[in-house]
C-alpha cells in the first residue's frame, strides 16, 4: 500500500507566513491537490517542493498565477523533451 504523509495546510501556511488562499489558488490551477479530512485541509508531502517553487515565483519574483501557469507549462515541455532526447540517444547507442 502506498503511504503518503499529509501536512496540514494551516500549519504549512503558518510556518511559511503565507495565506491559505495561496494554496487554494494553486489547487484551482491544478498544481497541487488539497485533501480534506475531518473538515481540515491537507497537502501531500510530495507536493512541498512544487509549492515552495511556486511560492518563490509568486512572492520573491512577484509573478502572478497566470505567469506561474505559463512557466510550469514550459517546464513540463522541457522535461518531456529531455525524456525524448534520452530515449532517442538510447535507440542510437544500444
Amino acid at each position: 500500500m502506498n503511504s503518503t504523509t499529509l501536512i496540514s495546510v494551516t500549519s504549512f501556511c503558518e510556518s511559511h507566513a503565507i495565506e491559505p488562499k495561496f494554496i487554494e489558488t494553486l489547487a484551482q490551477y491544478e498544481f497541487v491537490e488539497i485533501i480534506e479530512q475531518e473538515k481540515e485541509q491537507f497537502i501531500e508531502e510530495e507536493c512541498l517542493a512544487t509549492i515552495e517553487r511556486m511560492m518563490r515565483l509568486h512572492y520573491d519574483l512577484n509573478i502572478n498565477m497566470e505567469g506561474i501557469d505559463a512557466i510550469q507549462h514550459l517546464l513540463n515541455q522541457i522535461h518531456e523533451l529531455q525524456k525524448e532526447v534520452v530515449l532517442l540517444r538510447n535507440k542510437l547507442n544500444p
